[in-house]
C-alpha cells in the first residue's frame, strides 16, 4: 500500500505593508518634472523649428521666396489684430463643419449597412475600390458644373474626402471585434443598430477615432486646395482665398501668416479636440496605453 504523505505544517504570515517593500520614492529633479511634460518637448520641437526658419530665411535675405519667422509672426499678428483671419478661419471652418457632418454621416450609413447585410458590405467593398482612390479635388470640376460656384461644391467635394477613410476605418474595427464580444451581445438578445451601438462602436472606437483624425486630415487640405482654386473666380471666401490673394499682391509674409493659420488650427484641433476625445474613451477604457 502507498505510505501516506507526511502533513504539511501551516504557517500564518502577517500582511505585509507598503513601506516594507523596501521601494525609495525618490524625487524628481525639476529637469525631470520638464522634461516629462509632454507639452514642454512639443513647444521645444517648434521653437526649433522656429529658429532653423529663422536663420535660413535670414540666410536668403529674400523676402520674396522665403520670409523671416518674425516677419512672418508680424505679419500673423497684425491680421488676426485686425480680425481678417479671423473672419477667414470662421469662413473655412463652416463649411469644413458641413463637410465632415455630412461625410461623417454617410459613412456610418454605408458601414452599417456593410455590417447588417452581404449586399451592403459587398455595396462599400466596390464603392471604396472605386472612389475612395480618386482624389476629391479631382471632382471639383464636375461639383462645379452640377452645383454651379458656392459653398455647395465645396462641400460635396468636402464629403468626398471625409466619407471613405471614415468608413474603411470603421468597417475594419467592427471587423476586428472579438467574437467573444459578438457572443455576449448575441446572448443578451441584441440585433440590428442595437448590437452595433452597445458592441461593435465602444469595441471598434479607436479604429473609429483614426478614422476620424484621418478624415478630419482630408478634409482640411482638400478644404485650402478647394479654396484656393476658387480664388480665381471669387471674390470672398476662406483662408485659401486669402492666401491666394495676397499671393496675387505679392505680399508674401501674410501668405505665410496664412499658411501658419492653417498649421495652428490643424494642431489646436489634434492637440486639444481629439487628445480630450481620446483620454475620454479609449484611453480611460484601457484600450490604449
Amino acid at each position: 500500500m502507498p505510505s501516506t504523505p507526511p502533513a504539511r505544517p501551516e504557517h500564518v504570515r502577517e500582511q505585509v505593508r507598503e513601506h516594507d517593500f523596501g521601494v525609495v520614492n525618490k524625487p524628481l529633479t525639476r529637469w525631470e518634472r520638464i522634461y516629462g511634460n509632454g507639452l514642454v518637448r512639443k513647444a521645444f520641437i517648434l521653437a526649433v523649428l522656429a529658429g532653423i526658419w529663422q536663420g535660413y530665411a535670414m540666410y536668403l535675405a529674400n523676402p520674396l521666396i522665403l520670409p523671416t519667422f518674425l516677419e512672418t509672426l508680424q505679419s500673423f499678428l497684425q491680421r488676426v489684430g485686425n480680425g481678417e483671419l479671423i473672419r477667414k478661419a470662421g469662413v473655412s471652418m463652416k463649411v469644413l463643419l458641413w463637410g465632415y457632418g455630412i461625410g461623417l454621416a454617410s459613412a456610418l450609413v454605408v458601414t452599417i449597412l456593410a455590417m447588417t447585410s452581404r449586399l451592403g458590405n459587398d455595396l462599400l467593398e466596390t464603392l471604396t475600390a472605386m472612389l475612395n482612390p480618386l482624389p476629391a479635388i479631382a471632382l471639383l470640376p464636375l461639383a462645379l458644373i452640377w452645383l454651379g460656384l458656392g459653398n455647395a461644391s465645396i462641400v460635396f467635394v468636402l464629403v468626398h474626402a471625409v466619407m471613405w477613410p471614415i468608413a474603411l476605418n470603421t468597417h475594419s474595427g467592427f471587423q476586428g471585434v472579438s467574437p467573444t464580444l459578438r457572443m455576449v451581445g448575441r446572448n443578451y438578445g441584441l440585433g440590428g443598430f442595437g448590437y452595433i451601438r452597445q458592441i461593435l462602436i465602444p469595441a471598434a472606437f479607436p479604429h473609429i477615432l483614426a478614422g476620424l483624425k484621418i478624415g478630419w486630415a482630408f478634409a482640411w487640405r482638400t478644404l485650402i486646395a478647394a479654396e484656393l482654386v476658387f480664388g480665381t473666380t471669387s471674390g470672398s471666401g476662406g483662408l485659401g482665398w486669402f492666401i491666394y490673394e495676397n499671393k496675387n499682391v505679392l505680399d508674401i509674409p501674410a501668405v505665410f501668416a496664412g499658411l501658419f493659420t492653417v498649421i495652428l488650427i490643424g494642431l489646436l484641433v489634434e492637440n486639444l479636440f481629439f487628445r480630450i476625445v481620446e483620454e475620454r474613451t479609449v484611453r480611460r477604457w484601457g484600450m490604449q496605453s
